[in-house]
């Protein structure tokens, strides 16, 4: 678990997502080891194109190592990307291009359209849209380049391409990340820039030569040198992940904000000359779109089991760490926040508590959190709402919003707002998903 975080902290969690990187790799490796050795055949490279027949073998290659890693769907989009690139080689085609993503888009979307939906679909395109639409603007002149072929400017190129593709890749997934896990690797560029040229010059060719060695019993001789290079990688995930600050979280991104961050970044990829720029500014404002969202107040899970109201600070308080841990810990990270703030903390006037329940202020508004129907006789005597873990069979004629077991368990749960004037606004799970045949009422 603590590779996992110092990894994800770094910014390197791609990196263990079979998907287009390894794919790319896989792929290269074939195609350019086959190559070679078709190369040395004299009369084969003379009379035929080798460069089909090693893309023939790259495609192979793609779809064992496809099987072979479980097809999950990063890795079956993967394979569609590839195989489209693989097929531009063979019909002489431009091998990276919108076309390509587009036609992988697709056939993804014919086959499981519910992905569009997903962080996975939405992340892995918008990195590869973005790369593109640099790539042609930039790759030409790039890589092209008269003066390219020493291998000391070949270097500098590389990390030049390197930078620029996590640069680019960063931004592109940024309010998509945001969204989905609320959270941004700041150091992630410098990184990359070491854990990127490891696995693609490293690791990946090692494991390819594993594969090739297992055939044998001799996979060991591979294992080795492959494991020096995931020894490395997590030295360089550690040692990124405990500089200060490394992980910033992030308040929740609005369902606006996304769709604005998608417009604005496919705008600025897909038209061409000075019209592209109009995205900027609606991309900026995607970003800022966090800020702009308002917080709930109070929030109380769909069992009554959690309580969270927001502490004179602006932070979360929970009434528990330990009932419905994972609701709670999905709140916090939505609200930008590691660690709740003390319940019921200094400031008694706020929030009092007891063992039946809790009396909370904010906005003017008097919150009576009940966790023992006892407490509801006077509760209902004096609160203006009433939330109860418990069924409310009482009249209660001072609260203008009760929400009780019943309530929870009929709509899921709850997230109120207070208004400056004294209004709230309550969402519930129930409210936000619709009516739907695969989610009945109850």
């Amino acid at each position: 678990k603590d590779t996992l975080a110092a990894i994800r902290d770094a910014g390197l969690a791609h990196l263990l997502a079979i998907s287009g990187l390894h794919i790319g790799l896989f792929a290269g490796i074939v195609f350019f080891a086959m190559r070679a050795l078709l190369a040395l055949w004299e009369p084969v490279a003379l009379r035929h194109a080798i460069k089909k027949w090693a893309a023939c073998a790259a495609l192979a290659g793609m779809a064992f190592y496809l099987l072979l890693s479980g097809a999950t769907i990063p890795t079956q989009r993967a394979f569609l990307m590839g195989a489209l690139v693989i097929a531009a080689v063979l019909l002489d085609r431009t091998a990276i291009s919108m076309r390509s993503v587009a036609l992988a888009a697709i056939a993804v979307l014919l086959v499981q359209p519910e992905s569009l939906l997903g962080p996975s679909f939405q992340m892995s395109f918008a990195a590869v849209v973005a790369l593109v639409a640099v790539f042609e603007v930039l790759g030409e002149r790039f890589w092209k380049s008269d003066t390219a072929y020493h291998w000391s400017d070949r270097i500098r190129r590389y990390f030049i391409g390197v930078s620029l593709m996590t640069v680019i890749a960063n931004l592109a997934t940024g309010p998509f990340a945001a969204y989905s896990f609320n959270r941004f690797a700041v150091y992630g560029l410098a990184a990359n820039l070491i854990a990127i040229p490891l696995t693609a010059l490293w690791i990946m060719p090692w494991g390819v030569v594993v594969l090739l060695l297992m055939s044998f019993g001799l996979e060991a001789l591979a294992l080795a040198p492959m494991g020096w290079g995931i020894e490395g990688l997590i030295a360089v995930a550690q040692t990124v992940a405990a500089w200060p600050g490394a992980v910033q979280l992030l308040p929740v991104m609005p369902d606006a904000g996304l769709v604005a961050a998608a417009v604005g970044g496919l705008w600025l990829c897909l038209w061409r000359g000075r019209w592209r720029w109009a995205g900027v500014p609606v991309f900026a404002l995607a970003l800022l779109s966090p800020a702009m969202s308002p917080s709930p107040d109070l929030l109380i899970d769909g069992r009554g089991k959690l309580f969270a109201v927001r502490a004179a600070t602006g932070d979360l308080a929970l009434s528990s760490r330990k009932s419905a841990r994972f609701t709670g810990d999905i709140w916090l990270r939505r609200g930008g926040q590691s660690d709740a703030a003390p319940w019921p903390g200094e400031d008694s006037d706020r929030l009092r508590c007891d063992s039946a329940g809790c009396i909370y202020r904010a906005r003017g508004q008097l919150v009576a959190l009940v966790n023992d129907g006892r407490a509801l006789t006077e509760d209902c005597r004096n609160a203006a709402i009433v939330i109860s873990s418990v069924p409310v069979r009482r009249a209660c004629p001072s609260a203008s919003l009760i929400i009780d077991r019943f309530d929870l368990w009929r709509y899921g749960a709850h997230a109120l707002y207070f208004d400056d004037d004294g209004g709230v606004r309550v969402e519930s799970v129930a409210d936000l998903r619709g009516s739907r045949p695969w989610a009945p009422g109850r």
